[in-house]
């Protein structure tokens, strides 16, 4: 593909289509859905040692639900969307990472009362 073609197509794709939904109007109640949307591309040039030459790009679009839009008597609100997975992940992973360093931080703190009992020990010595 060349590169001139990838930034068309990428203007294509990346629209504000994207991000909102066509609004859904039920019973006086309008819901416009709403979406995080990111993208990346790159492209090149390059010759080799024979003479020839070439060019390409690519781009990639991921987008995820982020709430909608409601708006009922003249009043808009914002219902953002939840993502159930996301937060198992999340707590899953911070718990994961408090049982891996546990053990740690009770080692650390058992010689750093160690060490503090030793010196009330020389304190006390010294004292008498």
């Amino acid at each position: 593909m060349k590169v001139a073609e990838m930034v068309n197509s990428a203007r294509d794709v990346i629209t504000v289509k994207r991000v909102y939904g066509d609004p859904v109007e039920k019973d006086g109640l309008t819901v416009i859905p709403a979406a995080v949307v990111s993208g990346g591309a790159g492209g090149g040039t390059g010759h080799d040692e024979k003479g020839g030459e070439g060019e390409g790009g690519g781009f990639g679009v991921a987008s995820r639900p982020a709430g909608a839009y409601v708006i009922k008597g003249g009043q808009v609100s914002w219902r953002p969307a939840v993502d159930v997975n996301r937060i198992i992940t999340i707590v899953g992973a911070v718990l994961i990472a408090y049982l891996i360093s546990r053990p740690r931080m009770v080692r650390a703190r058992s010689a750093a009362a160690k060490w503090q009992m030793l010196a009330e020990r020389r304190r006390a010595r010294a004292r008498a």
